[in-house]
C-alpha cells in the first residue's frame, strides 16, 4: 500500500499499467478514477498505439494537430505516463523495481508476450506473492484460439452479437463503439476488485485471465438463454426486442421515438393516450405473449398511430403517465441534454497541449456518496511523468535519469 494525494476508495493502491488500445486502458482508467495511482508504461518514441488513431486530434493554440488523438484521450485519464524500453534487459529490471511498489499489474499482451521478458505471472509470483496480475487477451490463456491476436470486431463477430444486430434482411452489423473491448475492461475491473478483497483477507495475490471473446459471449444474456431453452437460433430484429412487444423505434410526424412497453398495464395506458383504447382489448394484443406472436401486425398498427404526432408530444405525454419512451439523439443532442449534463457525463480537464487550455472528456457514471470518483489528471502526453515517477518511487537522481535516457531505456 502507498500513501498518495488522490482521493477515492482505491486511494493507496498502485497499478503498473502495461495496457494499450481500449480494453486494458478502460480498466485502468476506471481504477484511476476510483483513486488508484496508475503508472502507464509506454515504449519510448512509440507509446500507446491509439495516440495515432486519428483524426481528430487535440489542436494547439495555432489550430494545428498535436498527434494526441481523441481515441487515446477516451481511456487514459488519471494516469501517469512513463516510457521504458522493456525490449532491453535493463528496462525489464527497471519495471521489476517499480513492481516492488505496486499492488496490481494489468497487461494486454498476446499469450506468451510478457513471458519472453520474464514478466509472466509464473515468473513473478514467487518474488511478488501478493501481486494481483490481470492478463487481458483476445481469447484467453488457454484453448485452441489462445495464440491468436484478438480485436473487438473479431470478438463481436465470433461471439454472436453481430448475428443479432442490424436489420432483419441486412448484413450483420457491429456495435458503433468497441463495446466488446469496453465490457472486457469492465469485467477485468470487477475481477481485480474481487482479487483485492481476497488479498485483504489472506495476503495472497492471484492471476486473472480475462478474454474479449469470453466477455462478449457473457453479455449475450437473455438471447443466449432464449437459444438454450428453445433450441431456436435468434435472428436480427433491427430495433425490436426478442421478448417484449412493443419495444422498438416508431415513426412520428417529425422523426422517430422509442416506445418501450414493459407490461400489459403500460400497453393499456399507451392505447388510451394514443386515442385508441380498444386496441388494448384486441385479442391479438391483450397480453405480451399475444403481442409477441403478432408482432408485425402490432408494429404496423402502432406506426399508423404514432405518425400523427411529433416525437416530443409522444415522449412528454407518455412519460407523464408512466409509459417508458424516449428520444433517439445524435451525439450533439445527447451532450446538450440537461439531464446528461446534470449527471456530469461531460467534463473538462486542463491539457497542456490544447490551444483552448482544456479537453472535454466523458464523465464516470459511478456516483459514490462517501468516496466519489475524482478527475485529477488529464490523459498524459507520452512519457510526461517519467522523471517524476522514477524519482518519487525509486529515488533516482537527475544524473541517473540522464544515464537511463542516454542508454535509450527511458
Amino acid at each position: 500500500m502507498i500513501d498518495t494525494p488522490s482521493a477515492g476508495p482505491l486511494q493507496g493502491l498502485r497499478i503498473l499499467d502495461l495496457t494499450r488500445i481500449l480494453a486494458g486502458p478502460t480498466c485502468t482508467q476506471l481504477l484511476g478514477d476510483l483513486g488508484a495511482d496508475v503508472i502507464k508504461i509506454e515504449r519510448p518514441s512509440a507509446g500507446d498505439d491509439t495516440r495515432k488513431w486519428g483524426p481528430p486530434y487535440v489542436k494547439d493554440a495555432d489550430g494545428n494537430d498535436t498527434r494526441e488523438s481523441a481515441y487515446y484521450l477516451s481511456a487514459n485519464r488519471n494516469k501517469r505516463s512513463v516510457t521504458v524500453d522493456m525490449a532491453k534487459p535493463e528496462g525489464v529490471e527497471l519495471l521489476k523495481r517499480l513492481l516492488s511498489y505496486c499492488d496490481i499489474l494489468v497487461h494486454n499482451f498476446k499469450v506468451g508476450g510478457l513471458e519472453k521478458y520474464g514478466l509472466g505471472y509464473d515468473d513473478l509470483k514467487a518474488d511478488f506473492p501478493s501481486l494481483i496480475y490481470c492478463a487481458i487477451t483476445g481469447f484467453g490463456q488457454t484453448g485452441p484460439y489462445a495464440p491468436r491476436a484478438g480485436y473487438d470486431f473479431l470478438a463481436q463477430g465470433q461471439g454472436g452479437i453481430m448475428s443479432l444486430t442490424g436489420e432483419p434482411e441486412g448484413e450483420p452489423v457491429k456495435a458503433g463503439v468497441g463495446i466488446a473491448d469496453v465490457m472486457c475492461g469492465m469485467y477485468a475491473t470487477t475481477g481485480i476488485l474481487a482479487a483485492l478483497r481476497h488479498r485483504d483477507k489472506t495476503g495472497e495475490g492471484q492471476m486473472i485471465d480475462v478474454a474479449l471473446l469470453d466477455t462478449q459471449v457473457a453479455w449475450l444474456v437473455n438471447e443466449a438463454t432464449n437459444y438454450f431453452l428453445s433450441g431456436q437460433v435468434p435472428i436480427r430484429r433491427g430495433n425490436a426486442h426478442p421478448n417484449i412487444v412493443p419495444y422498438q423505434v416508431f415513426p412520428t410526424s417529425d422523426g422517430y421515438f422509442i416506445l418501450a412497453v414493459g407490461n400489459d398495464r403500460q400497453f393499456a395506458r399507451f392505447c388510451e393516450f394514443a386515442g385508441n383504447p380498444e386496441l388494448a382489448d384486441d385479442p391479438r394484443f391483450v397480453t405480451n405473449e399475444q403481442r409477441l406472436h403478432n408482432r408485425d401486425a402490432m408494429a404496423e398498427t402502432i406506426s399508423d398511430l404514432t405518425r400523427a404526432r411529433t416525437s416530443a408530444q409522444w415522449i412528454d405525454g407518455l412519460s407523464a403517465i408512466g409509459v417508458p419512451s424516449g428520444a433517439v439523439n445524435n451525439l450533439q443532442q445527447t451532450f446538450k441534454d440537461p439531464h446528461i449534463l446534470h449527471r456530469g457525463m461531460r467534463i473538462s480537464m486542463p491539457h497542456a497541449l490544447a490551444g483552448s487550455g482544456s479537453v472535454d472528456l466523458l464523465g464516470n457514471p459511478l456516483k459514490l456518496s462517501a468516496t466519489p470518483v475524482t478527475y485529477r489528471k488529464a490523459p498524459p502526453t507520452m512519457g510526461a511523468d517519467t522523471d517524476e515517477v522514477l524519482e518519487e518511487i525509486l529515488g533516482l537522481s537527475a544524473s541517473e535519469l540522464d544515464n537511463l535516457r542516454d542508454d535509450g531505456l527511458i
